[in-house]
């Protein structure tokens, strides 16, 4: 009872995001770049009701405009994440031997780079803006979804309908794409629960470093950075993007945790 009340409100909280981030233009109470130098730094109250940034914006608007970034970076991480990874480690598993040895290493020499470093190097290659980040973190993401998909097709490549499949002479090609990773969609998903937060807490310190989203655009990620600058006279400036990053990845965490434990076989069972 417990696990479903846990999927189901978190699956609410999740969709009210997406929502929110999708309708930015009808429910933000301002444009995200209209200024009032007048009311700059206001702290939270009637008309601002989380304040004002130094230009006067309303850092509600701002945060709800910037959902959209940081939730299109994530989920787009996390679906560049899934098909590479699932194409990557279901070709693995499936042909085995020392192609499978092989491309294993070169899975375990990506785990070896520092997330980091690649990213930089690849946002310095296609640019900061939203493409460049999703590709740059998609592409340091696939990793751990080749691993589980590879050892999912290991597990099922010998059951009897893949065996039939192959002696009816069947291509790899269908076997792969009708009988095994349909089969292997359930740990794929959850993986991919858990991705969307790796995702937006690495945009996140991306763009706290400066090396993310790119001026204008603005993701909570940059939000927060900018608050940082002024985090004892105006803490309002950081704690409202914080409290988005922190909300969002938690709810997917929890969501992910709800699925999976929903999902285990030993559950079912008992």
């Amino acid at each position: 009872m417990f696990l479903k009340a846990q999927i189901i409100i978190t699956a609410v909280i999740i969709l009210t995001i997406i929502g929110i981030a999708v309708a930015a233009p009808y429910v933000a109470p301002y444009k995200y770049d209209e200024t009032d130098f007048r009311n700059a730094l206001s702290k939270p109250g009637k008309k601002h009701l989380m304040g004002t940034d130094q230009e006067g914006r309303d850092l509600l608007s701002r945060i709800i405009y910037g959902a959209r970034v940081s939730i299109a970076v994530a989920l787009g991480t996390a679906l560049i994440a899934l098909v590479i990874g699932t194409v990557y480690g279901a070709v693995s598993g499936y042909i085995g031997g020392k192609v499978d040895e092989l491309m294993m290493r070169v899975v375990d020499i990506f785990y070896s780079l520092p997330d980091l470093l690649l990213i930089v190097l690849i946002t310095l290659v296609i640019g900061r803006g939203v493409l460049g980040i999703v590709l740059a973190l998609g592409l340091t993401a696939w990793m751990r979804v080749a691993r589980i998909a590879r050892g999912s097709v290991l597990q099922i490549k010998e059951v009897e309908y893949v065996q039939s499949a192959k002696s009816l002479g069947a291509s790899p090609a269908r076997i792969l794409g009708v009988h095994i990773v349909p089969n292997i969609l359930s740990p794929l998903i959850i993986t991919l629960t858990f991705s969307v937060p790796y995702a937006i807490l690495a945009e996140s310190t991306l763009s706290f470093l400066g090396l993310g989203i790119a001026p204008p655009e603005s993701s909570w990620g940059t939000l927060a950075s900018t608050g940082w600058q002024g985090i004892r006279t105006f803490p309002h400036l950081i704690v409202f993007p914080s409290l988005a990053i922190f909300i969002t990845a938690f709810s997917f965490n929890l969501f992910g945790e709800g699925i999976r434990d929903y999902l285990d076989p030993q559950r079912v069972r008992r």
